[in-house]
């Protein structure tokens, strides 16, 4: 049974840079690094889900005033 933990995005970020700092020292034995690449999937997954439901509310703001037009960001 996969329980969804929410935790409040900044706290996921940070979280998950430790993570990539832990994984890119190259310390860990590869059972760790396995459990903490896994453990980073699942927060990277859940800031972006986080992301994409403040996108979508910001376009929802954005329509109801109507004078305001949203242009896509072009990836960097």
């Amino acid at each position: 049974m996969n329980k969804k933990v929410d935790i409040n995005f900044e706290k996921a970020l940070v979280e998950l840079e430790s993570i990539v700092e832990d994984l890119e020292s190259g310390d860990l034995s590869l059972e760790n690094s396995l459990k903490s690449f896994e453990k980073g999937i699942k927060l990277a997954r859940q800031c972006q889900e986080k992301l994409s439901q403040a996108e979508l509310q910001v376009q929802k703001l954005i329509e109801e005033d109507g004078d305001l037009k949203t242009t896509p960001l072009r990836d960097a």
